[in-house]
């Protein structure tokens, strides 16, 4: 027999900035079961690899909100670094990584203890996501201000290096197996596809207008993009690097998360006040769900 909890569908959380507020998704029914006070402007998140604590960057505060999932409530907060925006979990699930842009650094938070160990300063100007590469080894960082992207050494806890990429880079992500990293550039209306260990730009794959979010099919065969001009988010193959699909959305769409059998994506629409659920197999938006002011992004259980 089955546990209980593998038989429930995932949540779907939404960090509306304007509302500060996070907005829980039942996404076997695409309902919305649930709101979290958190902080006065939350933006990035990220769950522990168990699903039992939820971390929010509050900005303005300059913290890590830390939420009981199970309770949904408030039950601790760490102080960071000058306004925080992106939020990851370690593969192993030991660490949350939390960008802190003016103060140029990224955040190391012990994921059960919630408490912060360490920090790391990074080059480039206006760090915005921190992103784990799935083996672990890596932490990708979009300097927004520096049109580039910092690599560091998780291990050894510093900078080694950094990648030239387009016009305010933003969401980052990587294929499962580690050897490619997708990075959105919104000025540049571009993705550049990074070789992680020859560390350079690869590919340039134009996309839509104001290229912002980047999320991974569990398989590595798609990478989803936000396009936050155009309302759309185009579906890119990754073994031909074509365009395979433009999926219009709400206005403004940000960053987005994807079920874990890949089979939804969730995508947060800033000046529509919904998450766009797109349906992947068919390619197409199946319902828009109402959530807060001004959601930034989602992350799934």
């Amino acid at each position: 027999m089955l546990p209980l909890g593998a038989l429930c569908a995932p949540f779907a959380y939404v960090q509306n900035e304007k509302s500060g507020t996070v907005s829980v998704i039942d996404t076997a029914t695409d309902e919305v079961v649930g709101e979290i006070k958190a902080g006065d402007k939350p933006r990035g998140a990220a769950l522990t690899a168990d699903g039992k604590w939820l971390f929010v960057s509050d900005q303005p505060n300059n913290s890590l909100v830390r939420v009981d999932t199970e309770s949904r409530e408030v039950v601790g907060r760490i102080e960071l670094g000058e306004s925080p925006e992106g939020v990851s979990s370690s593969p192993d699930g030991k660490w949350i990584a939390a960008a802190s842009e003016i103060s140029n650094s990224v955040n190391f938070i012990d994921a059960a203890s919630g408490k912060k160990m360490y920090a790391v300063k990074t080059r480039g100007k206006n760090p915005e996501h921190a992103v784990f590469s799935p083996n672990g080894r890596w932490m990708f960082v979009s300097a927004e201000d520096a049109d580039s992207v910092d690599i560091i050494d998780v291990k050894r806890r510093k900078q080694v290096a950094s990648v030239k990429v387009g016009d305010r880079p933003r969401g980052i992500a990587f294929q499962p197996d580690s050897k490619v990293a997708y990075v959105a550039c919104e000025i540049a209306s571009t993705v550049y596809a990074i070789d992680v260990q020859g560390r350079k730009v690869i590919k340039q794959i134009k996309t839509g207008n104001f290229a912002n979010g980047v999320t991974m099919a569990p398989d590595g065969k798609r990478v989803y993009i936000s396009n936050g001009r155009d309302a759309t988010v185009s579906v890119i193959d990754t073994a031909s690097h074509e365009i395979l699909a433009t999926i219009p959305v709400g206005k403004r769409p940000w960053n987005m998360a994807i079920t874990p059998d890949g089979r939804k994506l969730y995508v947060a629409n800033g000046r529509s006040n919904s998450v766009t659920v797109v349906d992947t197999i068919e390619l197409k938006a199946i319902s828009e769900v109402q959530v807060g002011e001004m959601p930034w992004g989602v992350v799934i259980q």
